[in-house]
C-alpha cells in the first residue's frame, strides 16, 4: 500500500514519514540524524517514506534536536587561483558524502593574523562544528591556537596542525621532479620564478631548487620573482628572454608559465627549441597552452576531500578508514626538451 499523503496545504513532516514507514518518530529522527542504532530494513523503509512523500529536513530543527549542525567552515586565502577553487571543491565532495555542508570564509592575501582569527570566530558562531585551514601559511599564534584547541580543526598542506607534522603533498618532492627533469635533458642549468615567500610552499619549493642544483656542482642562478599572476610570469618572461644561455626554468605555478612562455615567444624566444619551461600544478588549461605545459601534478581536489574526511573522523570520533596517496606526479609535454647544440 502507497503511504497516505498529507493534506496538498501543509508540507510533510517527521510524524507523517512515521507513520508511511509504520515506525515511531524518535526511530525516523534517529535514521535521518545518521544514527548506527537502526536496523538497516527499518532505515530503508524510512528513506523510501522520505522519498515518496516529499519530506526535506529542516536544518535548524535538526539541529536543535540533535546538538550537531553538521556544519563545516573553510578558511582560504582570497585569490583568483585555482588551487583555492579546487581545493573547496574537494572539501565540499567529502562533506556532501557524509552529510555535512560547508560555509567558506576567505581572507586577504597577506593578511594579518588577526584577520585570520577573525574568520575562524566568523565560522565558530555560524555554527562551523570543525574547521578546514585551506592555507599554507603559519598559523602559530597564541591566538589561533587557542581556537584550535577549542574547536577541531585541520590543515588541508599538512596532516595535522603542527607545523612538523607530515606534509599531505610533498613540496620539496615537486620541486626536486621539475629540477632533476630539466637537469636530466641536459640543461647545464635552471632558472627559477618562485611566488611570494609569504608562501611555505613556494619558500620549500625555491630551497629544494637550490639544493638540487648545488647537489649536481652547479651554483645556482639568480631568482626571478613572482607572485603567482600571469602578470609576474610575463614580467619573468622578459627577464629571462633577455639572458642568452637561460635555456630551462623551473615557474612554481601554470598560471605564471602562461605568462613566461608569452613573453618568450614576443621576445623571438621559442618554448622549447630555446627555453624548456616546467611549471606545477596541472590545472586544465595546461594541457591546451601553446607549447602543452609539461608541469608536476597536485591533486588539489584530493587533499580537500582528505582534510575533510580527516576533520570529519575527529568530530565524530572514529578512524578514517582509508588514507589516499597524494604523490605528486611529473606530466611531460611539449615544453621541455634537450637543448640545441
Amino acid at each position: 500500500m502507497s503511504p497516505r499523503r498529507p493534506s496538498p496545504d501543509r508540507a510533510p513532516n517527521q510524524l507523517d514519514v512515521a507513520r508511511a514507514a509504520g515506525v515511531s518518530a524518535q526511530t525516523v529522527s534517529r535514521v535521518l540524524s545518521g544514527q548506527q542504532n537502526v536496523r538497516p530494513e527499518t532505515a530503508r523503509r524510512v528513506h523510501a517514506a522520505v522519498e515518496t512523500l516529499g519530506y526535506r529536513i529542516h536544518a535548524a530543527a535538526a539541529s536543535l534536536a540533535s546538538g550537531r549542525t553538521r556544519i563545516l567552515g573553510m578558511i582560504l586565502v582570497s585569490t583568483d587561483r585555482y588551487s583555492s577553487a579546487a581545493l573547496g571543491a574537494g572539501v565540499e565532495q567529502a562533506a556532501a558524502a557524509n552529510g555535512y555542508t560547508v560555509t567558506m570564509a576567505a581572507v586577504p592575501d597577506h593578511a594579518s593574523t588577526d584577520a585570520f582569527v577573525q574568520a575562524f570566530d566568523r565560522l565558530e558562531r555560524q555554527g562551523a562544528e570543525g574547521i578546514v585551514l585551506g592555507l599554507p601559511v603559519e598559523l602559530n599564534s597564541p591566538a589561533m591556537r587557542m581556537r584550535t584547541d577549542r574547536t577541531p580543526s585541520t590543515r588541508t598542506e599538512r596532516a595535522s596542525l603542527d607545523m612538523d607534522a607530515p606534509l599531505i603533498v610533498d613540496q620539496h618532492a615537486i620541486a626536486r621532479l621539475a629540477v632533476e627533469h630539466l637537469l636530466d635533458l641536459g640543461h647545464s642549468t635552471v632558472w627559477h620564478v618562485p611566488a611570494d615567500d609569504y608562501w611555505l610552499e613556494s619558500r620549500q619549493r625555491r630551497e629544494t631548487w637550490e639544493q638540487v642544483l648545488i647537489e649536481r656542482g652547479i651554483t645556482p642562478p639568480p631568482v626571478i620573482p613572482g607572485d603567482w599572476t600571469p602578470e609576474s610570469g610575463y614580467r619573468a618572461g622578459r627577464t629571462i628572454a633577455a639572458i642568452p644561455d637561460a635555456t630551462a626554468v623551473f615557474v612554481s605555478s601554470d598560471e605564471m608559465a602562461f605568462g613566461l612562455i608569452r613573453a618568450l615567444h614576443e621576445a623571438g624566444r621559442r618554448v622549447p627549441e630555446d627555453v624548456s619551461v616546467v611549471s606545477v600544478d596541472d590545472i586544465a588549461l595546461a594541457a591546451f597552452a601553446s607549447p602543452a605545459l609539461t608541469t608536476v601534478r597536485q591533486p588539489f581536489e584530493g587533499m580537500g576531500r582528505a582534510a575533510a574526511s580527516r576533520l570529519i573522523a575527529h568530530i565524530e570520533g572514529r578512524d578514517l578508514d582509508d588514507v589516499p596517496d597524494l604523490h605528486p606526479e611529473l606530466i611531460i609535454r611539449s615544453s621541455t626538451a634537450a637543448p640545441r647544440a
